[in-house]
């Protein structure tokens, strides 16, 4: 993996706490599962674990397996390679201290460990489509007498969302010496079984609590802050050299046990992964290593939600840890993470689940659990839809698969124009798109607290005027493609451009809302950038411009745009406190990095500078060494030193940076390809 980007710590980092436990490595399966810890070992988020497994399809996700705990027998010395801080305070023991270093091996989390003339290496990986996990280790170096690995398998049984009581987890034990395993079964949930098998050596029953580890980041989030995990078993484990031992954990029935297999199973899953993205998108050949560490990243949100009559459904996880698949958060995500990696097919599959979840025009906002009703509360989701579809289209000129779909476009459009929930429709006075009421949050600014929406934005939103403007200039593009040309289109799309100088401020900008309740708001957000960064955009060049100069001036960080100017009495450059605090400041100043690619694709159309537009992401690639290891945090503190904040791991912010470099090499293509004549090249 020397193409990526190198993510590598040593001591410095390894051996201070703080440092160690502040950056997390997160892995997924392709299912809805996951893993995810931190560089010392410690657990600071109750979504920590080693196995978290969406028991209940596609997205029911429970905490199985929480921690391996090892400890280091090695010439008459225990040493425990792992670290616990407990409620009290204390921490016990300090294993943290014997890292070498840590690195990420394409995805795949590296620790060494160095004991005089022996170096331990310890990885933990996933099998892609399967509930599986691998801890494996391997010795090398200077032969000590003796070494033996014990392994403590720390389990649960609760929501990854939840909390433990001591009465969540008790599991039949049951333990097979011959074969080197274990399984769990649990009377409260028969359809769920966790099954161990130690490679290398042998697993002993358990049944002992371990009460009260310290959640760090939940105290900082102002949740419940302490958990506790029932030991099973203890793996032991003979090293030997130069192979790997280890175990295994998965909810399976067939697990293979061989590590060397999986582990090259990984490896090759990843490198292919990169190769298929430089073959099938040539721009990522010249990408800097961090967009193709980025390229790797994306595959962790792509996940199969098959419908009864799609079996092949796919759908987008917005983030890591807490969040399922949105409407919004995938439609926009959609062409950075599978549009500019090369996986078409699969954007498309994507694209043929949701329709299948259209109604009366509208996608869901949050889509549903087994067994739950879809909510449809989003009025930009199906607008980002027809959008994703004419990217789409743009990469692989597919009219069959067009055609197909193209009334489910239709559909959107005239139920936007006829008029569908929670007074989404257009104005026949002016033919903008107005929509809300009040209680109901409706735009991408959706923090809510209570029965009070925090940002209501009620009437024209100017962002939803931006897409509803683009899907109607789309639409007749598409029309027009299939045959269908369908002149009302047209005619809208120029009455909404006309419209749309309603926007304009007299001292500069946009609008950010026009006809609300209280007239129109004037406050100074991002929304606006999305006027000037659409493929069509109602804007003129100087109003272009002049929409990119006040968003640089006000609103451009490190790593994206804030949420709100700073100079408006309203803004919270913090994201911190408790659920209540964080909500009430979540659009009120924060940064958010998927803003980030709409304001360079704007400032490009705008300047046309290519060095600008590349320099303008550089910082995102220092990012990917902090909070979520090799990936892209939700958002980041409006004040500096821009602090990242929320979810470590965001689709939407992944796909701004590859959908910005993307665009940005092929206007940098663009710029290079020789003017033709009549008469031949230039």
């Amino acid at each position: 993996m020397n193409d990526t980007h190198v993510i590598r710590f040593g001591r410095a980092i390894c051996g201070d706490l703080d440092a160690a436990a502040r950056r997390e490595w997160w892995l997924a399966n392709g299912r809805g599962a996951y893993a995810a810890g931190t560089i010392s070992h410690t657990l600071t988020r109750r979504y920590h674990g080693l196995l978290v497994a969406p028991v209940v399809p596609p997205l029911g996700r429970m905490l199985v397996f929480a921690k391996a705990d090892a400890t280091l027998e090695i010439d008459g010395r225990a040493l425990p390679l792992f670290t616990n801080r407990w409620s009290d305070g204390a921490i016990d023991p300090r294993g943290h201290v014997h890292i070498e270093s840590f690195e990420l091996d394409g995805r795949i989390p590296v620790w060494r460990y160095a004991f005089g003339g022996a170096t331990l290496e310890q990885r933990i990986w996933m099998e892609q489509g399967a509930n599986t996990v691998y801890v494996a280790f391997r010795l090398a170096g200077a032969p000590p007498a003796a070494a033996t690995l014990e392994l403590r398998l720390l389990v649960n049984a609760r929501d990854h969302h939840g909390e433990t009581t001591h009465r969540d987890v008790l599991p039949e034990i049951v333990a097979d010496p011959a074969l080197g395993s274990l399984a769990l079964r649990h009377a409260g949930a028969p359809e769920f079984s966790l099954r161990f098998l130690a490679r290398g050596g042998a697993i002993a029953p358990d049944r002992t609590w371990y009460r009260n580890f310290d959640l760090a980041l939940e105290r900082e989030r102002g949740l419940p802050a302490s958990d506790s995990h029932l030991c099973v078993g203890a793996a032991r484990l003979d090293l030997g050299f130069g192979d790997w031992v280890g175990i295994v954990a998965s909810t399976e029935c067939e697990a293979s046990p061989y590590l060397s297999e999986a582990l090259r199973r990984a490896r090759v899953r990843d490198t292919s992964a990169l190769r298929r993205v430089e073959v099938l998108v040539p721009e990522m050949r010249r990408a800097p290593p961090w967009i193709k560490r980025l390229a790797l990243a994306a595959e962790d949100f792509v996940f199969a939600r098959p419908l009864p009559d799609f079996p092949d459904g796919v759908s987008v996880i917005a983030g890591y840890p807490w969040f399922g698949d949105w409407g919004r958060d995938a439609m926009i995500a959609l062409p950075g993470l599978l549009l500019a990696t090369g996986r078409y097919e699969t954007a498309r599959r994507i694209l043929e689940t949701f329709a299948r979840f259209v109604d009366r025009g509208m996608l869901p906002n949050v889509f549903p659990a087994a067994g739950a009703v879809p909510e449809y509360n989003t009025v930009d989701a199906a607008l980002w839809y027809v959008e994703a579809w004419r990217a789409w289209f743009e990469c692989t000129g597919d009219r069959r698969t067009l055609a197909a779909n193209f009334t489910v476009l239709g559909d959107i459009v005239a139920a936007y124009r006829a008029g569908t929930r929670h007074g989404i429709g257009v104005d026949p006075a002016d033919g903008l798109l107005r929509a809300g009421e009040r209680g109901v949050q409706l735009t991408w600014m959706d923090a809510k607290l209570g029965d009070r929406v925090v940002t209501p934005r009620l009437g024209k939103p100017v962002e939803i005027n931006a897409l509803w403007y683009n899907a109607l200039a789309t639409m007749a593009e598409l029309a027009e493609c299939l045959g269908r040309e369908d002149r009302s289109y047209r005619e809208d799309a120029a009455r909404v451009k006309s419209a749309f100088r309603r926007f304009d401020r007299a001292d500069a900008g946009l609008y950010d809302v026009i006809d609300g309740p209280d007239g129109d708001d004037a406050a100074m957000r991002p929304n606006q950038i999305l006027a000037a960064s659409l493929h069509h955009s109602p804007l003129d060049p100087a109003r272009r411009r002049a929409v990119v100069a006040e968003c640089a001036a006000e609103l451009l960080c490190s790593h994206g745009l804030r949420s709100l100017s700073p100079r408006d009495p309203a803004y919270r450059g913090r994201y911190e406190g408790g659920v209540a605090a964080r909500d009430s400041s979540y659009h009120q100043g924060p940064v958010w990095p998927w803003l980030l690619a709409h304001f360079i694709r704007a400032e490009l159309a705008v300047t046309g500078d290519v060095a600008a537009a590349k320099a303008r992401l550089a910082p995102l690639g220092d990012h990917l060494a902090d909070a979520g290891l090799g990936t892209v945090s939700e958002i980041f503190d409006g004040d500096p030193p821009h602090a990242a904040r929320g979810a470590p791991a965001q689709a939407w912010s992944v796909a701004a940076a590859l959908e910005a470099w993307w665009r940005i090499t092929q206007a940098e293509a663009a710029a290079d390809a020789p003017v033709r004549f009549a008469g031949g090249a230039a």
